[in-house]
């Protein structure tokens, strides 16, 4: 990330995972209820994610109804009985969740001195219930409803830029997920990025991202 005499118009941020911690484990565990052996959970959790993305590989259609399918696959590979409202149950399980520690008041001072924007892989609903978790300014949040796509789609890093009237040289874009994110935004020509680092994913430093394992390390690059 440029640092010297640099300051972007926007700071832009993927949500779930990077700002709000995605207790994905906590919410599979009841709906497994110990069908899986502890010994292969970590499996069955990595399977289960990849299914989340191959997903919303396509065209947009609800939240709720991609996370009921990407189960609804992972149930089958595993030779699980599908739970029929798994959706619905994991759709209020994130809308429960809150902010990773030490997210709220680093973003909050980030706020004070730039444009905040997310551009998130949820739909509305989600938002409407999750941002004003994060007690931080946001300029804009733009949602994959919105957009018509999902991330790792470019269309939803488009709609945002259109939305904004806005070039990928204006933004610093932070996510704590490569695929999902930072490989497509580098695709696009956004060359300010910043992996939080959270242990999600493989780091790819072909992509050509800075990483910080906290928004005060974000913060102090941005000379805040």
């Amino acid at each position: 990330m440029k640092t010297a005499n640099f300051r972007p118009e926007y700071i832009s941020f993927d949500c779930y995972g990077t700002l709000i911690n995605y207790q994905t484990e906590a919410a599979t565990r009841p709906l497994l209820a110990d069908r899986v052996p502890e010994e292969l959970m970590a499996a069955f959790m990595r399977d289960w994610r990849h299914f989340r993305y191959d997903q919303v590989c396509g065209d947009y259609y609800p939240y709720e109804q991609v996370l009921q399918d990407a189960w609804d696959r992972v149930c089958q590979k595993w030779n699980l009985t599908g739970t029929e409202d798994a959706g619905k149950q994991f759709g209020a399980a994130v809308r429960s969740w809150g902010a990773h520690d030490g997210v709220i008041e680093p973003l909050k001072r980030m706020g004070e001195s730039y444009k905040l924007v997310i551009l998130s892989n949820a739909d509305d609903s989600f938002l409407q219930t999750s941002v004003p978790r994060l007690e931080a300014p946001f300029h804009a949040v733009y949602t994959a409803e919105q957009a018509g796509f999902y991330k790792p789609r470019y269309g939803a890093f488009e709609y945002m830029l259109e939305q904004l009237d806005a070039s990928p040289e204006d933004f610093v874009h932070v996510s704590s997920h490569t695929r999902y994110d930072l490989m497509p935004a580098h695709d696009l020509g956004f060359s300010n990025l910043v992996m939080l680092d959270r242990g999600y994913d493989p780091h790819s430093p072909a992509y050509n991202y800075s990483t910080v394992a906290s928004l005060n390390e974000l913060n102090k690059l941005l000379g805040l």
